[in-house]
């Protein structure tokens, strides 16, 4: 699927849409109306609908023929214009809501006849879907995945799109991403990574390269599930009207014939076996007439996401078209004026914290009167907002920089680059209180999440900078690798047995642990817990165990691998401590921990 190739404004490529009052009148496209709306208009005759370019991509409104550009009587011209516009709009579904320029600039084109292997895909997808998703994320995702994927690339195919090696690289990732759920029992990690998997997904379909494409390309998945409804349905009414007719017809037909023999033959083996049919209960999924509303929600759902796929890789939304206006230039003065007084800030700041580095903290802690703890807990929040306004701040300033040439353009790179240098001492420091902050009262689920989060804000300042010394035409790409890559380390990293060894081992040096708090770690903290010796093993665990025997029997499509190796540990050594010594430990205390 190739990335982006807009024109310039204005160009037959397709730029950017213009204001539609100051664009040539459209004519109706397909599905408007074919004369004017009520009112006291004379009758226009509907031009021919543009025909759509190669490959998907976006052209510019359609070209004014005579009778476009003659409002009806008692129409305002610019009215008449916009309604024509709309009334072409009206076949894009979600695309009706959307800013009329963006929608103009960036609607997808019309696709070509949408490929049988699409429809198989889609099915298969969805049949994948209400099989392994009604008990639970794990490598039943990854096969419901599968099916969707193939429909994408039958797709791109079909209209001639070929891979660069960007798409590659989303494709890839979004693939490693569905991973985490089949590697991680927590939700918390799971649910980041299906997020990074969606903008990944939606930027190997779209190919966008620009911040508004990299920001609104997971847009374009309602816009697509839309239209590939429309897409899907328009190729089974031809086909069940007889075109291609004697090509899948004959599919059907032995498709059928091969399910009802593995349920016949598959049900005489399991009564002849009872190793085979303990084989085959294990293989297969549990499908009963309870769940039945779930799991037809479930195949819908999956047939409809492998159809917006689909119909995005054959013809994506051209976000990159959207263009924004850079704000107006300021003079060197009025510009670098509070920077340079923020720049000064952060230098006086920073040299505190080399004074606090080597004078040591307990003469701070005397001269503040503050607590350990709230000298590192609070200076960490503080810092962390630190650094997300100072990401405001940069972007708000390249809006408005000086652009007179070469010379502002060096001017704009050294006031901000020092800034982004000195946010980076920031970002140590925050780092720096924090790793106290665990030190003194042990690692949770929400210092090592806003952990990540400074050091991944910290690796965007590092990106910055080097836009600014090698051009920021990767830089949104750039960006939102990194993020993906981020989410995917923290899932892989296991963020809840980081929490229990780090806590393991904090207690096998001083002795001190929580035990209540390990009562809400999912599955992957086993390994680590298991370590303790008892009873506070036992009590480490015995809320996990809980969990685990509450869950039941799991199929093999719904566990992950940290669920297996936690549910084989549990089995070699069970959990042994009471109720009454674990609550003598502390292990039911009730309380919150940041």
């Amino acid at each position: 699927m190739s990335e982006n190739t807009d024109g310039v404004a204005g160009d037959a490529g397709g730029g950017p849409a213009a204001d539609p009052a100051q664009q040539a009148p459209a004519t109706a496209g397909p599905g408007a109306a074919t004369g004017p709306p009520p009112g006291p208009a004379a009758a226009v005759a509907p031009a021919q609908p543009a025909a759509p370019s190669a490959a998907g991509s976006v052209t510019g409104p359609p070209a004014a023929g005579p009778a476009a550009g003659v409002a009806p009587a008692g129409w305002d011209p610019k009215a008449w214009r916009v309604y024509q516009l709309r009334q072409q709009r009206a076949e894009s579904g979600a695309w009706s809501i959307a800013p009329l320029a963006w929608a103009e600039a960036a609607r997808p084109g019309q696709a070509g006849p949408v490929p049988t292997a699409v429809l198989v895909c889609a099915a298969v997808s969805g049949i994948a879907s209400a099989l392994f998703l009604g008990d639970g994320l794990g490598p039943g995702l990854l096969l419901a995945v599968v099916p969707a994927v193939a429909a994408a690339y039958a797709a791109a195919r079909a209209a001639r799109r070929t891979a660069r090696p960007w798409t590659l690289v989303w494709a890839v990732g979004c693939i490693a991403l569905l991973a985490v759920p089949a590697l991680r029992d927590a939700g918390w990690p799971s649910t980041l990574a299906l997020l990074a998997a969606v903008m990944l997904g939606a930027l190997a379909l779209h190919g966008s390269r620009t911040w508004p494409g990299v920001l609104l390309s997971p847009v374009g998945f309602v816009d697509a599930a839309v239209l590939g409804i429309r897409w899907a349905w328009s190729g089974l009414r031809s086909r069940g009207s007889g075109v291609d007719r004697s090509r899948w017809l004959p599919v059907a037909k032995a498709a059928l014939v091969a399910v009802v023999l593995l349920v016949l033959f598959g049900a005489l083996f399991a009564s002849a076996d009872a190793a085979f049919a303990d084989l085959l209960s294990g293989l297969t999924p549990d499908v009963s007439v309870g769940d039945s509303p779930v799991r037809f929600l479930l195949f819908l759902l999956g047939a409809f996401l492998a159809l917006a796929a689909a119909r995005a890789a054959a013809a994506p939304s051209r976000w990159d078209r959207i263009r924004v206006a850079p704000g107006k230039p300021r003079s060197r003065v009025e510009w670098a004026l509070p920077l340079a007084v923020l720049n000064l800030l952060f230098a006086g700041f920073n040299a505190v914290q080399l004074a606090v580095l080597f004078g040591g903290y307990d003469k701070v802690l005397e001269s503040t009167g503050l607590t350990y703890a709230e000298y590192a807990r609070q200076g960490f929040w503080q810092l962390l907002w630190a650094t997300l306004l100072t990401l405001a701040v940069i972007a708000l300033a390249l809006r408005w920089a000086p652009r007179g040439g070469a010379g502002d353009r060096g001017f704009v790179r050294v006031v901000l680059g020092t800034l982004c240098a000195l946010t980076l001492v920031v970002v140590a420091s925050a780092l720096r209180r924090m790793d106290l902050y665990v030190d003194a009262y042990g690692l949770t689920r929400l210092r090592v999440s806003v952990a990540a989060m400074e050091l991944w804000l910290g690796l965007v300042i590092v990106l910055i900078m080097a836009a600014g010394v090698f051009g920021a035409s990767r830089l949104p790409r750039a960006v939102a690798g990194s993020a993906a890559v981020a989410v995917l380390a923290f899932g892989l990293l296991s963020p809840d047995g980081m929490v229990a060894e780090r806590n393991v081992a904090r207690f096998q040096q001083d002795g001190k642990i929580d035990l209540a708090y390990f009562q809400s770690l999912s599955a992957d903290a086993v390994p680590a817990l298991d370590r303790l010796p008892e009873p506070r093993r036992s009590c480490a665990l015995r809320g996990i165990n809980n969990e685990l025997s509450r869950r039941g029997r799991v199929p093999w499509y719904a566990m992950s691998l940290g669920e297996y190796r936690a549910r084989q540990i549990l089995r070699e050594r069970p959990v042994k401590a009471s109720y009454e010594v674990c609550s003598s430990l502390g292990a039911f205390d009730s309380r919150t921990i940041g």
